[in-house]
């Protein structure tokens, strides 16, 4: 796998892990007991999208590294994938 196919894997995987982490960590208006007038109560209380960033690319980075190793490591590639799902006939 190049280097370009490994950062559109990486792209894929960032997003995919933002969307899965962004929720975590997160702390409502409503649990501080503290709304702002003219917001919901659902809304974030403070800042947290850095550490959201920094966990997702944590885990981005593992997953990828994961990927290299099963790629190059044990010579796996993506047209694999069928012989190694177990087939039902």
């Amino acid at each position: 796998m190049g280097w370009v196919s490994l950062l559109a894997v990486f792209f894929i995987v960032w997003w995919t892990v933002l969307f899965i982490a962004l929720p975590f960590g997160l702390r409502t208006q409503e649990e501080d007991g503290e709304v702002t007038l003219g917001t919901t109560e659902s809304a974030p209380r403070g800042p947290h999208m850095l550490r959201a960033l920094i966990r997702t690319t944590i885990i981005a980075l593992v997953i990828c590294g994961l990927l290299i190793l099963v790629t190059r490591g044990l010579g796996y590639s993506f047209d694999d994938i069928p012989r190694v799902v177990p087939r039902f006939d």
